[in-house]
């Protein structure tokens, strides 16, 4: 599975793990995924995505 949105292409940013001497080491920041079937042109197809798509209400939800 793609760790990106469908919708709106959000992907991983990159940034660092902070230890408290400071220390700097590499990581990825993921956004918040959901696989869920959703109408896309009028036709139902499972789709991954954010979790902010879903708030702004980008895609119709389909049960």
């Amino acid at each position: 599975m793609a760790k990106r949105c469908d919708i709106c292409g959000k992907g991983a940013q990159r940034g660092n793990y902070r230890s408290h001497s400071l220390n700097a080491k590499k990581r990825k920041f993921y956004p918040n995924l959901v696989k869920m079937k959703a109408e896309i042109d009028g036709e139902v197809r499972r789709v991954n995505v954010c979790t902010s798509c879903l708030k702004k209400n980008k895609v119709r939800k389909v049960l």
